[in-house]
């Protein structure tokens, strides 16, 4: 669906450009990244493991590291897990420690809860996410890490999360289910060229950590397990996600900070969050989203070039009164949609609270949020974008959007303020006031493409009119 363009589209699409900043951001988050050569390397065979699929190799793991553990100071190690099935319970991960899966090596999480230890709970999260008390530790952890690579030439780390998801359904839980990977208060991370399946709940958790990489994983569980997202950055800084693709049961991307009062205590915002090239779908959640825990705050998000379909929502935001906080400097561009229920959603009453400890009254700021760039076919909504009474959600700002819309009435707006230009279907009422001139300064921009590289972009947005 395209419109015929006319002289003033084209001025204002110029005008834009040039009121944007273009942001140069880091070339050195997101430059590739390569296996670390290690000194010393062993084998999980050495250490008596066996890939059967039927014996348990914890000891075998947790031995093996504890060798490693040896090697730290003389360059770091690496432990290589050939083809077969290695069965195992949780164990943990050393500082210069690379974990290597060969092509047809798997690992395979033990399907009994006992094999998974329950530790404390997250400080910015004060009870286990599902439930009170403490939680189960994840399959693979790390805490107070430097230098840890988790990569391998496209072998397999399997949750076999199906026992869990039961439990949760059937209300049988003790305990928070597991992440599938879990690494605290590390930093110097790289996750890569590897696959994950069936997560007991969210797959990738970085959590308080600094200068993480996620590159080349595909990321899978059932559409409809509960809570299986994809890679979940919390309270964490400097993370890079690139060349992914993730199909799961619960949000593909969610961008995190702690939970209501224990998040606004620990005070750790997520910010510096970069996300290029990302491929998926998910039935009954969002693309990317930000929230709903998101108390220490979330800023500086730039996520460009993805593609989700067959999905429910596209791009959200989650928070609530008690939240606190803040979700600030947003840019979302080069979005490519096909048969999704709603491109992009803001929720600001999605509730959840860890306890009644909460304070009601600690409101979230929401503002300078940018979404552009968007194309989209069997598309049923275009937008809800539901703030919160007495709370707006401020400089919302929506720029060259093309949606293919089913409904009637494409947009929802309430408690919002912003602006638009290029939107078709046109905006709601609260994001009508153009862009150009006079708000370019309200509207949040943001670029990784060199300063040489604006005619291109010009002309490349002027010729797809």
């Amino acid at each position: 669906m395209r419109r015929p363009s006319t002289l003033v589209d084209v001025l204002l699409v110029l005008a834009l450009l040039s009121c944007s900043p273009w942001t140069v951001w880091s070339n050195t988050l997101c430059q590739e990244t390569n296996d670390e050569v290690r000194p010393h390397s062993v084998s999980i065979t050495e250490f008596g493991a066996v890939g059967d699929g039927v014996t348990l190799n914890t000891k075998a793991f947790q031995n093996a590291i504890f060798y490693l553990n040896s090697f730290a100071d003389k360059g770091g190690a690496k432990l290589f897990v050939p083809d077969g099935r290695w069965l195992t319970g949780s164990f943990d991960l050393i500082s210069h420690l690379t974990l290597w899966l060969d092509k047809d090596a798997v690992i395979l999480g033990s399907t009994n809860p006992e094999d998974w230890p329950v530790v404390d709970p997250l400080p910015s999260y004060g009870r286990g996410r599902e439930l009170p008390g403490r939680r189960h530790k994840s399959l693979i952890y790390g805490c107070n890490l430097t230098d840890v690579i988790i990569t391998g030439n496209n072998g397999t780390i399997d949750g076999q999360g199906s026992i869990w998801w039961s439990m949760f359904r059937n209300k049988t839980l003790d305990y928070t289910r597991p992440h599938l990977i879990e690494l605290m208060n590390s930093t110097g991370v790289l996750i890569s060229n590897l696959t994950f399946l069936n997560s007991p709940f969210w797959t990738l958790h970085p959590v308080y950590c600094s200068h993480v990489t996620v590159q080349k994983v595909a990321i899978f569980a059932p559409l409809d397990s509960p809570n299986t997202d994809g890679i979940d950055p919390d309270s964490s800084d400097n993370v890079c996600i690139e060349d992914c693709y993730i199909s799961t049961g619960d949000d593909l991307i969610a961008i995190k900070s702690g939970w209501d009062e224990y998040g606004i205590g620990y005070g750790r915002p997520c910010t510096n969050i970069i996300i290029h090239r990302l491929v998926g779908k998910t039935q009954t959640s969002a693309g990317i989203a930000i929230g709903s825990e998101m108390s220490g705050g979330v800023s500086e998000v730039h996520v460009e070039d993805i593609q989700f379909y067959d999905s429910y929502t596209a791009i959200r935001i989650k928070t609530s009164p008690g939240r606190g906080g803040y979700i600030r400097n947003i840019y979302v561009s080069n979005v490519t949609l096909d048969n999704v229920d709603i491109a992009i959603r803001f929720t600001g009453l999605y509730g959840e609270h860890p306890d009644d400890a909460y304070d009601p009254n600690a409101l979230p700021v929401i503002e300078k949020i940018t979404i552009k760039d968007v194309v989209g076919e069997n598309i049923k909504t275009a937008g809800l974008i539901e703030g919160i009474e007495g709370d707006n959600f401020v400089n919302v700002c929506l720029s060259n959007i093309v949606l293919n819309v089913s409904s009637n009435y494409p947009w929802n707006c309430s408690y919002v303020k912003g602006y638009s230009d290029l939107v078709l279907p046109e905006a709601c009422e609260p994001l009508k006031e153009r862009i150009f001139p006079e708000h370019c300064s309200d509207c949040y921009y943001l670029s990784n493409q060199i300063q040489s590289s604006k005619s291109q972009n010009r002309g490349a947005w002027f010729m797809s009119w």
